[in-house]
């Protein structure tokens, strides 16, 4: 086994604030920048910022769906750390300003499988999360901004 990592970034004109609000709201602002690779969302928990317990079916290729249980924690100020309580998945979230707006980042960690199908999750599953992410935050760009 090795640590799997993913990871996507965009910047965008809103204000870090503006972004921080958004990404930790898991009742209302997260559902709408979702891809069609996530399934059955529901908040179980909370639902906004640290806390919060989300679930849902992340459908990467046609045949590897994953069920996430993402308990939510903020280990400091723009940061959102999803962790994973069915799997070693840990997926953070960071906003930072830059350059009169901000720069959003997602990154995804968890230990990959043993074998010939850890090599092949080690070769494909980054460049498939990174195409999700990139949708995620094309929407997380495009929603209205509060100001």
């Amino acid at each position: 086994m090795g640590k799997v990592t993913a990871s996507a970034e965009r910047r965008t004109g809103a204000s870090a604030e503006q972004v921080r609000t958004i990404i930790a709201d898991y009742a209302q602002s997260r559902p709408k920048i979702l891809t069609e690779h996530y399934r059955d969302y529901a908040v179980v928990e909370g639902g906004t910022g640290a806390g919060t317990i989300a679930t849902w079916k992340l459908q990467a290729t046609s045949k590897r769906v994953r069920d996430v249980k993402a308990v939510v924690s903020e280990p400091e100020p723009g940061k959102l750390v999803e962790t994973d309580a069915n799997s070693s998945m840990v997926t953070t979230w960071t906003v930072r300003e830059e350059n009169g707006g901000c720069l959003v980042r997602i990154e995804t960690t968890w230990e990959g499988a043993k074998g010939i199908g850890g090599f092949f999750e080690r070769t494909f599953a980054p460049g498939g999360l990174k195409r999700i992410y990139a949708g995620v935050l094309e929407k997380l760009d495009a929603l209205p901004k509060e100001s």
